[in-house]
């Protein structure tokens, strides 16, 4: 008996094993799934079938035509190889989050019919030491094999980001897999037809090896799209979209810059959605509006009662928009309303100038002056002891202006220097050990300057509340009874009390 219970555990210990041997090869991968560790991850399309071409990309056509070229060298490449020109052998699409980087690379692979490999930077590395390497090289031999063919790496910089830093530095997995990487971009001659695109919103935190030419030969950069490429990136989503005929394309456009081709495709889809929900037969205008609104600021609440609580938040969204109403240098007021949305108890909307490029310091000194415009109305009108909360988030929007024209743009006493702190980031290998580039006297100096700015911009605000006191308290009272004036309506009663200086409206009200 002592010897059958000897043999029970070795028996149940080679049933288990058995049973998870089984188990494992009836999963995808088969009995040799541990040794796929190796492997690429990266998905394999031997006819690019992504459903999207450069007809279906729109609003971004300085980066497609640099990408028309890439089809053309897989194409036709003997026309670039007859007079001595070498394929590039990577190209590097470079924007914000939502621009359009991987649709221009699945429109690429639509349109160039070839091999198309599609790989997420964070697919590299795993638990195990050396699978990143290993997947890398296993990737290129695979492209080798099917050349000519695509790569396509998103999020490069989770893979790609500077050697030799971090907290721990030496050498970790991340690195091996990036050193491979740039060995294999070497290790192929570029007239193999293997074109390597790559992804990222943060090339600032690239390897420089891997940004030389011979690795990424180009850098695309895709920037949101301005007013025309807003009308574009509408006129595509639109297609399937029941719009009511009183909608105008260029309309909206004018009332989203800034909007990326994802932001004006989640519009779009927003409104649809609420005019399902609205039982609605077309999108109006109504519903482009508030999608606008959700998009920006997120979902409406529910107003408050008339209180107290409800006069207070008038007073203070009527103080930002009437200084933003008559300070020249503002933007001009698009609407003001009490309906919650998101965090936000009220709201006041400014139109900015279509890609404003450059900015100057009275339009600086403006927002600052406009930021403060709503505790500057609490003052007047509840006194110190009822200042709220309210202007958080505007005195911390504020300060931030002020610190960087004194700091970074040299608009201030101080003259024309920049003082602030080139610090790298604690992941890259600095902010560690940096240190003040200025002394203590030059930071105290700082600290005086942006005060100034900040109380003289205070007062400012002030006296424009003060002088125009019969307006804001008409304004509110009408702010109060129908929760939201437009932009043109709160102009035109400003406009019986005082002078109004000219702005160029550039969105039509809609």
């Amino acid at each position: 008996m002592g010897t059958a219970g000897d043999l029970i555990f070795p028996i149940l210990l080679i049933a288990g094993l058995f049973f998870l041997f089984r188990r494992s090869s009836n999963m995808n991968g088969g009995p040799g799934q541990a040794m796929n560790f190796g492997k690429s991850r990266a998905r394999f399309m031997m006819e690019a079938k992504t459903g999207v071409l450069f007809d279906d990309v729109a609003g971004i056509e300085e980066a497609k035509e640099e990408l028309e070229e890439v089809v053309t060298f897989l194409k036709q490449p003997e026309r670039f190889t007859a007079v001595g020109a070498r394929i590039p052998k990577g190209v590097l699409l470079v924007g914000p989050p939502g621009t359009g980087k991987t649709l221009l690379a699945k429109a690429i692979a639509g349109e160039a019919g070839v091999p198309f490999f599609s790989i997420s930077g964070s697919e590299f590395v795993e638990m195990f030491v050396g699978v990143g390497a290993s997947r890398v090289r296993d990737l290129f031999k695979k492209a080798k094999e099917n050349a000519p063919c695509l790569i396509f790496i998103d999020e490069i910089d989770a893979v790609g980001r500077q050697r030799g830093a971090g907290i721990g530095g030496g050498n970790d997995e991340r690195e091996q897999t990036l050193n491979q990487l740039l060995t294999e971009m070497d290790g192929f001659e570029g007239n193999t037809g293997i074109i390597v695109i790559a992804a990222t919103n943060r090339a600032d935190v690239l390897d420089t090896a891997l940004l030389r030419p011979g690795r990424f030969d180009r850098q695309v950069m895709v920037d949101p799209p301005d007013l025309k490429g807003r009308i574009k990136v509408l006129e595509v989503h639109a297609r399937d979209k029941k719009l009511a005929s009183e909608i105008s394309i260029e309309v909206i456009a004018r009332r989203t810059p800034g909007f990326t081709g994802a932001d004006l495709s989640n519009l779009l889809n927003e409104a649809a959605i609420l005019t399902a929900r609205r039982r609605k037969e077309a999108i109006t205008m109504l519903e482009i509006n508030d999608a606008v609104d959700r998009v920006v600021a997120g979902m409406e609440g529910t107003p408050l009662v008339d209180s107290k609580n409800k006069r207070l938040i008038a007073y203070h969204e009527v103080g930002h928009a009437i200084i933003g109403t008559l300070v020249k240098d503002h933007d001009p007021v698009q609407k003001v309303t009490l309906i919650p949305r998101g965090q936000a108890q009220g709201l006041t909307w400014f139109t900015p100038s279509e890609e404003q490029g450059l900015i100057t310091r009275s339009q600086l000194l403006a927002r600052i002056t406009g930021a403060l415009g709503g505790r500057a109305a609490e003052e007047e009108v509840f006194g110190d002891a009822e200042v709220t909360t309210g202007a958080g988030g505007d005195l911390q929007q504020l300060t931030g202006i002020a610190r960087q024209m004194v700091t970074r743009y040299g608009m201030s006493d101080l003259g024309s220097l920049s003082l602030e702190s080139q610090e790298g980031e604690v992941f890259l290998g600095a902010g560690l050990m940096s240190r003040a580039e200025y002394s203590e006297e030059v930071a105290a100096r700082i600290d005086q300057q942006v005060r100034q700015i900040v109380e003289h911009c205070h007062q400012e605000a002030r006296d424009i509340i003060r002088d125009n006191r019969d307006a804001v308290d008409r304004l509110v009272d009408l702010l109060i009874e129908k929760e939201t004036i437009d932009g043109e309506e709160f102009r035109q009663i400003v406009a019986e009390y005082t002078d109004v200086p000219e702005k160029p409206q550039y969105v039509p009200q809609l």
